[in-house]
């Protein structure tokens, strides 16, 4: 299931950090029913130690935005739209609910006014698809130093490991949902490759953990002492040709596809 929320931010714009993945995070699970915040926020779904929240959010969507270098800030006016998929309906459902009840919210210290919440059509695969990354995709793998050190590697579209690493992010996000005795089909044939993408695709994020306050229902950016508050991930928009037989294509479509997905990364549309 896939819903799009448009909302007007305050009348002298909607001003927010350039990393803003945390806030609008902290939104979506605010808006929930308290159970069911707790369950996608501390188990999710759960594979072997991996455990995934089969949910993912656009970038902000806006006609009119300005970009503040020196403040690190951008401020959107006027309509502002934001896309949430989710395999479980009672996610969406539960945030829609809320959202039509209270008629307004707030992202970061801004005040924002619904305007409409609509239900997206479905839609299937057939044949290879031509996608649009609403949000990065990010891919990685933590390599070792010679001296022992960790370190986080992100793949590139144009790397042979970025779409196989992606495809075993998507298997282990399957038996997550479906269990480690079902049947699934192999994934025989997939494929993801660069179909419109360039240097200038590459987006650089910095997020903030959130964590759930001792106010029941309250949701927000960690502020752990004498640590870093910034983690940073790296990521790719563009346009991809992408070859997903079912039902993966649906998984990858509602969960998102990469890694990172429940903190805005990785959600796909598809353009023809």
């Amino acid at each position: 299931m896939r819903i799009s929320i448009v909302f007007k931010g305050p009348k002298e714009g909607l001003t927010l950090p350039v990393h803003y993945n945390h806030l609008v995070q902290a939104f979506i699970y605010r808006s929930l029913d308290a159970t069911l915040a707790s369950f996608y926020h501390e188990r999710g779904f759960a594979y072997g130690k991996r455990r995934f929240k089969l949910f993912t959010f656009s970038r902000l969507l806006g006609k009119e935005r300005k970009f503040n270098p020196e403040k690190r800030e951008i401020t959107f006016h006027g309509r502002v739209k934001l896309k949430i998929s989710a395999v479980d309906d009672r996610l969406l459902e539960s945030f829609a609910t809320h959202l039509v009840r209270e008629g307004q919210f707030r992202l970061g210290e801004n005040l924002c006014e619904i305007e409409a919440v609509e239900v997206e059509m479905p839609v299937s695969a057939k044949g290879p698809l031509i996608v649009r990354a609403l949000s990065p995709i990010t891919i990685h793998s933590t390599l070792y130093t010679p001296e022992g050190k960790k370190k986080t590697y992100f793949y590139t579209p144009f790397e042979s490991e970025f779409s196989a690493k992606i495809f075993e992010n998507l298997m282990r996000k399957a038996r997550a949902l479906w269990g480690e005795e079902a049947e699934l089909p192999p994934l025989n044939g997939a494929y993801i490759r660069p179909f419109r993408v360039s240097k200038k695709n590459e987006v650089i994020i910095g997020f903030k953990k959130l964590r759930e306050s001792e106010e029941e229902g309250k949701y927000e950016r960690s502020e752990t002492p004498g640590k870093s508050r910034n983690f940073w991930i790296k990521g790719w928009t563009g346009l991809y040709e992408l070859a997903l037989p079912e039902p993966y294509f649906t998984l990858a479509y509602h969960a998102g596809l990469g890694a990172r997905n429940s903190q805005g990364f990785g959600m796909i549309e598809v353009v023809k």
